[in-house]
């Protein structure tokens, strides 16, 4: 019986690095070797990264990658090895195939190109490649092996194609960012896959944060009755060695680790996205604007689990407005977590800025301009702080927030990255909850005071803003799933606070534009994800009509 071992390589590999990206797929497979591996399998576009964006239209990043392919022939070792990168699809090199290579003997055993290139939500390969047009497979000690790249498996006309080439066992490279549910997603995809065509599929998957995208690795292994083998841990790098003979996989490792909830993986991903955006960009940790209120306190939390505490520094910068519970939770959430804490007055600043334009405002009567000031002398601080320090400002703005311009520009927007972009207010709650349950760092009181930007006397959100489960139902049917407006007031909702929420959102879009990346933990979020212009002449109707 034919029978062959290899080992899926989860790992991170970070974009345009392409000499330690070249460096890691070596030792990692000397690595392998030493484990008996017959083949070594890498993530798609493991050399360059995922995704490497209009670095590809760069001539002198396509000839450092055959440099670097060229290298990786003389230096891999003894044994067969996949992995992916972008090579050209003619002497131009103009136009690129999104490549899986097979490596032997140190010479170029066979190319695969990816014949499915997925351009929606965050893909837009079409903008790079060009289509592959057959299927690839490979003879390894008596087993016929097919190759695929990630969107490849999603399209069942693709895979039929593999098994009717004569492969009997699938190998598909992937570079498959996390949103809600796409564990489960991919798990039921691979299994159809496999019972339709009798292959067994062996899905390795990157892992790590790249700017809004995170991968979770999660790495996958189904057998030719479409049987879940093993599953890779989530946001962890690993080397997971499995045995193929007849249809059949064996890991030598537990089948799967224990499983995190929901809320446990989205809040994984959020630390995973901080920690390798802070690093990944050179800054020697983060500062926050530290308020008292829910969504910093989450924030903190995130930033200490990411960077450790002593990288983080937490700033409380009150004003008149400031409640004392607000001081001593704040306080509270940083001593508990053991970051750096100061606190320093606005008053002077707000207080020097209302005097010098009283000439201009005359004897207009206060409104959102003079809180708005108070946000932008916060953020000039924590930019000073940033600028001297070397530390990132972390902004501390959710989805709800970002969605209906609850926010101020040059102000609470300030900053490098946006951990809770894509996390609606909703399920701040439930993410501060779960980090209670690992260990308590966010005062009780925290979580069920009524929220507040603390700008105005006895403000509260729910002044502005529909109520926070209206509010993010209603978001997430119109943002994240373009259901029309009569659609959602069909579903029990009041047709003049979906006006409102529908009229915000849209408003709100020059804001959008201008803040900062985010993790995306939704299948829908504010970025690239999400692409609308911010001047148009199209509105809402009062009634759908389409929309």
């Amino acid at each position: 019986m034919s029978s062959l071992k290899l080992v899926v390589i989860q790992d991170r590999f970070q974009v345009g690095a392409l000499e330690a990206n070249a460096a890691r797929i070596v030792r990692l497979s000397v690595d392998a070797r030493a484990q008996g591996a017959d083949l070594v399998l890498f993530p798609e576009l493991a050399l360059t990264g995922y995704p490497p964006e209009d670095l590809l239209h760069r001539p002198g990043f396509i000839r450092r990658c055959q440099a670097q392919l060229d290298c990786l022939l003389a230096a891999l070792p003894d044994i067969d090895v996949v992995f992916g990168m972008p090579l050209a699809a003619d002497d131009t090199g103009q136009r690129l195939f999104n490549a899986a290579v097979w490596v032997r003997g140190g010479k170029l055993h066979a190319v695969y190109h990816k014949q499915s290139l997925p351009n929606y939500s965050v893909f837009d390969e079409k903008r790079y490649f060009v289509e592959g047009n057959a299927p690839v497979t490979v003879d390894l000690k008596g087993v016929r092996v097919g190759l695929a790249i990630c969107e490849d498996v999603w399209q069942a006309p693709v895979v039929r194609g593999m098994a009717a080439a004569g492969a009997e066992l699938l190998l598909v490279l992937n570079a498959s960012p996390y949103h809600v549910n796409k564990y489960d997603e991919r798990l039921a995809t691979l299994r159809a896959r496999s019972r339709e065509t009798g292959m067994a599929i062996v899905y390795g998957n990157l892992v790590g944060g790249q700017d809004e995208l995170v991968f979770d690795g999660q790495s996958l292994a189904v057998d030719a009755g479409g049987e879940l083998v093993v599953a890779g841990p989530a946001f962890e790098p690993a080397q997971i060695a499995l045995d193929y003979a007849a249809g059949r996989i064996e890991c030598e490792q537990d089948a799967a680790p224990e499983p995190l909830s929901e809320v446990g993986m989205i809040y994984s991903a959020l630390v995973t996205g901080v920690r390798d955006f802070v690093h990944g960009n050179g800054f020697k940790g983060v500062v926050i604007g530290l308020s008292g209120g829910v969504d910093s306190a989450l924030t903190l939390a995130i930033a200490v689990d990411a960077l450790g505490a002593e990288n983080v520094q937490a700033v409380m910068m009150p004003s008149r407005y400031t409640a004392d519970i607000s001081l001593l939770d704040a306080e509270a959430e940083a001593r508990t977590l053991g970051v750096q804490y100061d606190v320093v007055e606005i008053e002077p600043l707000f207080e020097s800025f209302l005097q010098q334009l009283a000439p201009l405002f005359k004897d207009a009567a206060a409104d959102v301009t003079e809180e708005n000031l108070q946000a932008r002398c916060r953020g000039v601080l924590l930019m000073a702080i940033s600028n001297k320090t070397g530390r990132m400002v972390l902004t501390t703005g959710n989805k709800s927030e970002m969605a209906v311009g609850y926010a101020t520009l040059y102000g609470d927007m300030c900053g490098g990255f946006a951990p809770l972009k894509d996390v609606c207010k909703t399920r701040v709650y439930e993410l501060c909850r779960y980090r209670n349950s690992l260990s308590p760092v966010i005062p009780e009181r925290v979580l069920t005071r009524p929220p507040s930007a603390e700008l105005r006397e006895d403000q509260v959100d729910q002044d502005s803003l529909p109520d926070y489960d209206t509010l993010d139902a209603i978001l997430a049917l119109s943002v994240e799933q373009d259901v029309p407006f009569d659609d959602i007031v069909a579903r029990g909702f009041d047709a003049e606070t979906v006006a409102k929420v529908l009229a915000m959102v849209q408003r709100n879009e020059y804001k959008r534009r201008q803040s900062a990346p985010g993790i995306r933990i939704t299948c829908r979020a504010f970025g690239r994800d999400r692409r609308y212009p911010i001047t148009s002449g199209y509105r809402r109707p009062a009634s759908s009509q389409g929309d």
